[in-house]
């Protein structure tokens, strides 16, 4: 049977392609016939000063410095983030008292912003890099233990039963189905964190820094350089689609067996 447009492997890139193209298209004239010209620059100029930024030096550093700074940032805090919320939200789901007594702070601060701890955090750590750790660790843990919480208690109570009639003890029980079954969940947490971590870091920079893409965008706003502010934006934009692409592809290649059983 022959497949339409929409069926096919191309539908999807050229669609994204049409949709950038045309977005750009109705920038560039806006910008060119229009007093918007006189408020920001065009996408061409914006083109050219982002690749411009990988050879000129903003500050110290050229825009791949910055980005460097601020995935460190990412990376040190998600990581563990990461690692606390898997653990504090599979313990929320093995053990009931430790869900009693850790869940009505954790549904207390949940919905809490990580920029509303901002001021705290600097009264706490000062300036430096503490600060922009402990607001990336609070933009990752709640969604990484929210969602191991929600895969250790969704475990097919069938399966939990089948184990129960074969001898299997509760730890063996956690180890061998609670954990595998939870997998899932928690890459899905991680995914959603990641994005959420790489939000805050570049607010974060914007607070005190002097390197990493929130300050690019601080310092082009000092300076009235609308194409720096931009191409900051558009980094972050770049950036961040990577890290979700990248995401999408460890769950491709980690949880095979996953939607194999789906």
């Amino acid at each position: 049977m022959n497949k339409t447009f929409w069926e096919s492997k191309w539908a999807k890139p050229i669609s994204a392609f049409i949709s950038i193209f045309g977005f750009l298209l109705i920038w560039h004239i806006g910008v060119n016939s229009s007093s918007l010209g006189e408020l920001m620059p065009g996408p061409i100029d914006v083109l050219s000063r982002f690749v411009g930024s990988f050879s000129v030096n903003i500050g110290q550093y050229t825009i791949l410095g910055h980005a460097l700074w601020s995935l460190s940032r990412v990376a040190i805090a998600y990581s563990v983030a990461s690692f606390a919320g898997v653990i504090c939200g599979l313990a929320m789901g093995r053990y009931p008292k430790f869900e009693a007594a850790f869940r009505p702070y954790f549904e207390i601060i949940r919905p809490i912003p990580p920029i509303a701890w901002i001021p705290m955090a600097i009264l706490w750590f000062g300036l430096g890099e503490l600060t922009k750790y402990f607001l990336i660790f609070l933009a990752a843990f709640s969604n990484v233990t929210l969602n191991a919480y929600t895969g250790a208690i969704s475990v097919d109570p069938e399966l939990i039963g089948a184990a129960r009639m074969l001898g299997a003890s509760d730890n063996q029980i956690f180890r061998t189905i609670t954990i595998p079954a939870s997998v899932p969940h928690i890459f899905a947490g991680m995914q959603i964190s990641l994005s959420s971590s790489w939000a805050t870091v570049v607010a974060a920079e914007m607070v005190r820094s002097s390197e990493g893409i929130g300050w690019m965008i601080v310092s082009g706003m000092e300076i009235n350089n609308m194409q720096q502010i931009l191409a900051g934006i558009v980094a972050i934009g770049l950036i961040g689609y990577g890290l979700a692409t990248f995401m999408r592809f460890l769950e491709r290649k980690l949880l095979v067996w996953n939607e194999r059983g789906a």
